[in-house]
C-alpha cells in the first residue's frame, strides 16, 4: 500500500490488480464509443485509483493530475470530507433521486451555497437547480434572461465557451415550455480583450506608440454598437461572459474592463450573466473570479466544483428576475442528493480552510515558474491566468510575429508537449485558438513539492517536444 499525505491527512492508494489489461480496455473503448470522444484520444490511460492530485493507471503508473476533471475536483480525488459525506448519505437510506423536492440534504447544501455567494446578489437571491452539466445551467440562465426581459438577442464574446447543447428545446413539442420565446437566441459576438492576440491588433510590442489598449477599445466598440440605431443589434436579453476564458485559452478579463461591462449592462437594463462554471469555488484565487473586480452579476452560472466531483448545476439570480411560472424550466436530475452532500462538503472545506487564498499563493508560484520557463524557451510565447487556472501558449518563433509581437500558434508542438508530459507522469490538457495553449487546472490542495514537479516535467517535456520537431524537420529554434 502506498501512503500519501494531503493537507496533513494520511490517505492510501491500494495496489492495482494485475488482472486489469489497460490495452484491452482501451481497445474496447475505441470499438464501442463514439468518434466524438476527446480526452480518451489524447490521454490514453485507464485510471483505476486516485488520491488528491495523484491518479494511478491500470498499468500501475502514477500521474500528477493537472486537469482535475476539467476543474471539477477542487479538493482533488477522493478527499476524505467528500468520501465521508457520500458514504454517510448512502448509509442513511436517504433517497438518491428526488427531482426538485425538498430534502434535508438539499436544504443543507442550499444554506452552504448561499453563505458562499457574492453578497451583492442580495439576501433574497433565488436559486434554480438545473440538469447535471454547466451547459444546462447556461441554457437556464439564457432562458431566464429572455423570459424576464421579453427579448431574444444574447450578447456573447469571441473566445467564449459555454457548453455544447443545441436544439433540445427546438425539437420539444410541449408548447407551454417553448412560449413565449423562440427556442434559440440570436447571438451578437463582441470582442473579448486578449493580452497576446488582441482582436484589435494593439498591444505593447517594442517601439510601438502608446495608445488605447485592447480592453479600452473593446468597451468603446461595445458602447457604440449598442447605442447605434443602425448597428443591427436588437434589444438584448442578456450579456454572458466568462471572467476567465478556460477553453478559449486561459484568458482573464481585466478587472477594469469587467467593471465597465457591469456599468454598460446596468445603465441599459441588460442582465449580466457570469459563467463561473470553471472559475468558481476558489479556482482563481477568490471564491468567485468576479470578486477580483468587485462586480456582482444579475445571474451567476455554477457547475463543476460545486458538486464535489459529482454532476450538478445551479444558477443564482436576483429575486426581481424570478418571473418563471411553475414548470417553465425543469430537468429530471435536478435532485442529485449525492452531488449535494459532496458539494456541501467541498464548499465548506474551501471556505473554512481558505483554499481560495491558497490557490492564489500557489498559483503565483506556478505562474512565476512558467514565466521563468518561457524566458529560456522562445517557443513558449505567452503565459497567463489567475490562481490555479493557468495557461502557456506555444508558438513557432521562426515564423514572423504580428504587430504586437505574437508569433503564430503551434498546435503540433502543443500536442507533442502534452504527450511528453503524459510519458513523464503529468496530465495536462490543451485549449485556446488552434489548441496551442497548455492548460493547468490542478486541485486546490496540490502541494508545493508537486508544483515544483509540474514545472520540472513541463520544462523537460517542452524541450523533448522541440527536439522531436527538429528531428522531423519542423522549423523551430
Amino acid at each position: 500500500m502506498t501512503i500519501s499525505a494531503r493537507n496533513g491527512i494520511s490517505t492510501s492508494i491500494d495496489p492495482v490488480p494485475a488482472a486489469w489489461d489497460p490495452a484491452a480496455i482501451l481497445a474496447r473503448q475505441r470499438e464501442r464509443e463514439s468518434s466524438a470522444r476527446t480526452y480518451a484520444r489524447t490521454l490514453p490511460i485507464v485510471p483505476v485509483r486516485a488520491d488528491g492530485a495523484t491518479v494511478v493507471g491500470a498499468d500501475g503508473r502514477r500521474y500528477l493530475d493537472c486537469l482535475s476533471g476539467a476543474g471539477t475536483l477542487a479538493l482533488g480525488h477522493n478527499h476524505p470530507d467528500v468520501v465521508q459525506a457520500i458514504t454517510a448519505a448512502l448509509a442513511s437510506g436517504a433517497p438518491l433521486h428526488t427531482l426538485d423536492l425538498a430534502t434535508p440534504e438539499k436544504d443543507a447544501f442550499t444554506e452552504e451555497l448561499r453563505a458562499c455567494l457574492p453578497p451583492g446578489l442580495g439576501s433574497d437571491v433565488k436559486l434554480h437547480f438545473c440538469g447535471p452539466s454547466g451547459a444546462d445551467a447556461v441554457e437556464a440562465a439564457i432562458k431566464l434572461a429572455q423570459t424576464a426581459t421579453g427579448n431574444q438577442t444574447m450578447l456573447a464574446f469571441t473566445g467564449g465557451y459555454h457548453g455544447m447543447t443545441a436544439g433540445a428545446l427546438a425539437v420539444t413539442g410541449n408548447v407551454a415550455v417553448k412560449n413565449p420565446l423562440p427556442a434559440t437566441a440570436s447571438v451578437v459576438r463582441l470582442p473579448f480583450p486578449h493580452p497576446y492576440r488582441c482582436p484589435f491588433g494593439v498591444g505593447s510590442a517594442p517601439g510601438r506608440a502608446a495608445g488605447p489598449d485592447g480592453a479600452e477599445l473593446s468597451i468603446r466598440y461595445i458602447e457604440r454598437l449598442l447605442d447605434d440605431p443602425l448597428g443591427g443589434v436588437t434589444d438584448p436579453a442578456g450579456l454572458i461572459v466568462e471572467v476567465v476564458q478556460g477553453e478559449g485559452g486561459v484568458v482573464a478579463a481585466p478587472d477594469g474592463w469587467l467593471r465597465a461591462i457591469r456599468e454598460i449592462t446596468r445603465r441599459r437594463g441588460i442582465p449580466l450573466i457570469l459563467d463561473e462554471v470553471q472559475t468558481g469555488v476558489g479556482r482563481t484565487g477568490r471564491f468567485w473570479a468576479a470578486q477580483h473586480s468587485g462586480i456582482t452579476p444579475d445571474i451567476l452560472v455554477m457547475s463543476k466544483a460545486i458538486g464535489g466531483g459529482l454532476p450538478m448545476a445551479v444558477i443564482a439570480y436576483r429575486a426581481e428576475l424570478d418571473v418563471w411560472t411553475p414548470g417553465a424550466h425543469t430537468g429530471t436530475f435536478r435532485g442529485n442528493q449525492l452531488a449535494m452532500v459532496a458539494g456541501r462538503a467541498t464548499l465548506r472545506r474551501v471556505r473554512q480552510d481558505g483554499l481560495d487564498d491558497r490557490a492564489a499563493r500557489l498559483g503565483s508560484r506556478l505562474l512565476v515558474g512558467l514565466e521563468a520557463l518561457a524566458r529560456d524557451r522562445p517557443h513558449v510565447g505567452h503565459v497567463r491566468g489567475r490562481g490555479l487556472m493557468l495557461g502557456a501558449e506555444l508558438v513557432d518563433p521562426t515564423m514572423a510575429a504580428d504587430a504586437v509581437g505574437a508569433h503564430p500558434a503551434d498546435p503540433r508542438l502543443a500536442a507533442l508537449v502534452r504527450a511528453e508530459c503524459l510519458r513523464r507522469g503529468l496530465i495536462i490538457e490543451l485549449g485556446g485558438r488552434h489548441g496551442a495553449v497548455i492548460r493547468l487546472l490542478p486541485p486546490l490542495i496540490i502541494g508545493e513539492e508537486e508544483i515544483e514537479r509540474v514545472l520540472a516535467i513541463l520544462a523537460d517535456a517542452t524541450d523533448a517536444a522541440v527536439r522531436r520537431l527538429t528531428a522531423t524537420g519542423h522549423p523551430t529554434t
